[in-house]
Parts: structure tokens; sequence; C-alpha cells
């Protein structure tokens, strides 16, 4: 009997234990149906922000919106909470979606999508309230700055959440600052950048920008213009003549100085020597007239500003009055004549070759002719030739 009681007890267990299992695996199925689902929202401070509470295969269960201090906002389509600022955008059965407007920084939190099943769920929207930066304060150390030396640019922006961050362009260039995050009491952040570098005269004129990034706003920048002092750029201008420079013409230079600010004075010098007596300096203009060769040598403008001073020089060379074209024309004509005197020699020197080696082209004696040019008539020269042959071991032959 007490062996059939032990086999009855552990039967009823096992049946317990399977009709908790089953329930468990309900509930648990019940609960992977019936999905709720809410987004996390960014919002900017003063807009309209949007909470969704969805469920998937919804079984009639109840849909609840909860503010971070877990009081009701809406029950199913009815809104217990006196925040005119709530406002049903849509009620289903699969959804609940309610708009909250004006948002400011103290409805930043954790809302509660709840839904009364078995057991209840939960699903949460984090609110995250964006609060741009105010208008960006850009300051350099000094308005105006000279060549070669260092400036310090900063910009501020002030009052925003997150924090911004600061990026530098100088004209179509970026740059590369340093920067710096305060945070202040009521949850805002301020930040600091500032931008060093070496300017040249080139930046004069080009607007260096800080340019503030934020989630909360686009395209949100100010700039400042770069004022460059530099020493005068010298250049020289020849009026005339143009080309070489004969004695008995005339020269006019312009000395072209450009600076910021601009030359206050220019001057002609010539060096290691006295400007001629005659010459003329009328401002930035040097005229010479009648020149001779005693005017050669190194005349030098110079320019100068607040800044400082700068040259260029131009070095006067004048020829003798005849080096002109009709001199080079002149040169041209000796040079081709003496040029055709070695070819007519050269040609007269291969025609006496030629002549001569044509004429003993060939010619030559040999003792097998001895005796025929005395002979009457041929038959004899033939003779005479043919006993020739006997003194054959002296045979001889001689070229001239």
């Amino acid at each position: 009997m007490k062996q059939v009681s032990n086999m009855a007890n552990t039967s009823n267990g096992s049946l317990a234990t399977l009709l908790i299992l089953f329930t468990i695996l309900a509930a648990i199925n019940t609960v992977q149906s019936q999905n709720l689902i809410a987004d996390n929202i960014s919002v900017v401070e003063g807009e309209t922000a949007t909470i969704s509470c969805r469920v998937k295969n919804n079984d009639d269960s109840v849909i609840q919106l909860l503010n971070p201090n877990r009081q009701t906002i809406y029950f199913r389509d009815v809104r217990p909470l006196k925040d005119a600022r709530f406002q049903l955008v849509n009620f289903s059965d699969n959804e609940l979606r309610v708009s909250l407007s004006n948002v400011s920084l103290s409805d930043e939190g954790r809302y509660v999508c709840q839904l009364y099943s078995d057991p209840p769920q939960e699903a949460y929207a984090n609110i995250t309230v964006l609060v741009p930066p105010g208008n960006p304060i850009i300051e350099s150390r000094e308005d105006i700055v000279r060549e070669g030396n260092e400036t310090e640019i900063t910009c501020t922006s002030m009052g925003s959440k997150p924090a911004a961050t600061i990026r530098w362009m100088k004209g179509d260039k970026e740059l590369q600052g340093k920067s710096k995050v305060e945070a202040t009491y009521d949850r805002m952040f301020t930040v600091t950048s500032w931008l060093r570098f070496t300017v040249m005269r080139e930046d004069d004129g080009v607007p260096v920008v800080c340019i503030v990034d934020h989630p909360a706003v686009k395209d949100f920048q100010t700039q400042k213009y770069l004022e460059v002092q530099y020493k005068p750029e010298v250049t020289i201008k020849v009026g005339f003549p143009q080309g070489l420079i004969r004695e008995g013409e005339n020269l006019e230079l312009t000395c072209q100085a450009k600076g910021k600010p601009q030359p206050h004075q220019v001057n002609w010098v010539r060096v290691d020597d006295d400007v001629p007596s005659h010459a003329v300096i009328t401002g930035s203009d040097l005229y010479i007239e009648n020149l001779n060769k005693s005017y050669n040598g190194t005349y030098r403008c110079v320019a100068s500003n607040s800044v400082g001073e700068t040259y260029a020089d131009y070095i006067l060379y004048v020829r003798d009055s005849q080096a002109g074209p009709e001199a080079q024309r002149l040169d041209h004509a000796v040079i081709g004549g003496v040029v055709a005197v070695v070819v007519f020699a050269m040609l007269c020197l291969l025609i006496v070759l030629g002549r001569y080696f044509a004429r003993h082209k060939g010619t030559y004696f040999t003792h097998e002719a001895k005796g025929a040019d005395d002979a009457a008539d041929a038959d004899t020269a033939i003779i005479n030739a043919e006993g020739g042959h006997n003194n054959s071991d002296e045979k001889k032959e001689y070229y001239i």
C-alpha cells in the first residue's frame, strides 16, 4: 500500500509541475505575441515631441502613457493629467500616440508605455531636449596685424545642450583650433575655441570663419576679416626706350610701389655713384636724357611705409650709337662676305686636286713595251717587244 501511495504522490507532483510549466510558457507566448514598442526622442527646446506606444497583436489590453514621475498622462484615450500641452494624436488597439508641445528642459526624462496584459508590459521612451547655442562671439587679440606676426582669434558659443563643437576656416582652408568646454549650473555648456597662426600679406582681407556644429542648428557661424599690414612691393617699369639702349637716347623709368599702408616715400638712387646731375625725378618717375656710357650702373627705387622699406633695381647699359639695327646689318654683311670667300677658295682647291688626280690616274711603263716607241711599223714593234721576253728575270714595273 505504501508503494502505491508513493507512486500516486509522485504522479500528482509531476502533473503539478507540468501545469506550472504550461502556464509559464503560455504567459511567455502571450508576452511575445503582444510586443510593446516605444522609441527614444530628441527634440529642440520649444518645439513639439511625439511619443508613440505601439503594440503588435493586441488582445484588447489597455494601453496607457506615464510621465517620468509615473503619473498617468493618458489612459486609453482619456487624459487624467491636467497639462494641456499633451494632446492625443492617435488611439487604436495597436497604438497610443501623444504630442507634447513647447518642450522645455523640465520635460526631459523617461516616459513609460504600459500594457495591461498578463503579465503587464512596459516600454520606455527617453526624451532628450536639445538647446541650441546662442550667437557665437568672435574676437581677435588685435584688429591690425603686421606680416610675419602671430595673431590669436577667439570664438565663444554659450548656452547649449549638449556642448557644441567649433571648427575654423581661413578662406577655403580649414585650420585646427584649441577648445575648452565648461558646464553651467543649469545643465548648459559654454565652449571657447582659440586659433593661433602667423599671418602673411596674402591673408589681408581674407575671412576667418568660426563654425558652430550642434544637432539643434545648421550652418551656424560668424566671421572676421583679417587686416594685415606689410612692406611695399616694388617693381620698375621702363617707359622708353624699348630694347637696346644707345648713346644719345632718353630713358624714362617708373617705380611702382604697393603696400599696406601705402608707401609714404619713394626715392631713386644710383648704387655706388650719384644720379646724373641733369636727371629729373618727379614723384616715382626717373627721366634721363642724352644718355652716354658714363651713366651705366644700377639705379634703385626705394619705397617705405610704417612697416619697413623694400627696393627694386634696374641695370642701365648704354651701347655705342652705331650698335643699332644698321650696325647689325653691317656685321651680317661682313660675316656673309667672309663665308663666301672661304667657300669659293674651297671649291677652287677641290677643282685643282681633281684635275691633278685625273691626269695621273693609271700611268706606268714596263720592259714589255721597251723599244716599241722606236719601231718603224707595228710588226717591228711586236718583234722588238717579243725580244724583250728573254730577259724576264729583269722585268720591272714603274709607277709614276
